[in-house]
């Protein structure tokens, strides 16, 4: 099964009974709901009530899961997959403008399938050594590890310490 990590969100109208009538269908269907945002304060053009509902499905049910709830008369506003699940943060300490940190950032793409998502650099001195916070993306978890070590491996060559991982010990 390749499951999938949806995002939908909806718009429903404020009266008992309309979020069943999305859980309802993605329960029915295999997915799991893994989070529901539900903001009674905030109204669409239409006055109805928008609902983020995350979800995991195996990818080969979505389109018919999303036919199943537009069907029930639910407005979906919008629909995604979440392709980067797994993330992790490592720090970077060196010469990082000095040696192309652009480059650097490039080496992690695996195939489209990770990527840098969120970088902080502190850069104290124009000719000393700088630091970045780099939060790095993947579709899963061995593609993530693929990437980190393609970054050692920039690192290394460009004689930049990695302190990994930050946040998580994922790898």
């Amino acid at each position: 099964m390749n499951e999938a990590l949806i995002t939908l969100i909806v718009e429903l109208e404020d009266r008992p009974g309309q979020l069943l009538k999305v859980l309802e269908p993605i329960s029915k269907i295999g997915g799991n709901v893994v989070g529901i945002v539900h903001q009674r304060g905030k109204k669409t053009p239409l006055n109805r009530l928008p609902v983020e509902i995350s979800f995991k499905i195996d990818s080969k049910k979505v389109d018919r899961l999303i036919e199943s709830i537009r069907s029930a008369g639910i407005i979906i506003r919008s629909f995604n997959e979440v392709r980067l699940t797994a993330t992790t943060s490592v720090l970077l300490i060196g010469h990082l403008i000095h040696t192309d940190i652009s480059d650097t950032i490039r080496s992690i793409d695996v195939d489209g399938e990770a990527e840098c998502v969120e970088m902080h650099v502190s850069m104290p001195e124009i000719s000393g050594p700088s630091t970045a916070i780099i939060t790095i993306s993947a579709s899963g978890n061995e593609k993530l590890r693929e990437a980190v070590e393609k970054l050692r491996e920039i690192c290394r060559r460009k004689k930049i310490t990695m302190i990994e991982p930050i946040n998580e010990d994922l790898i």
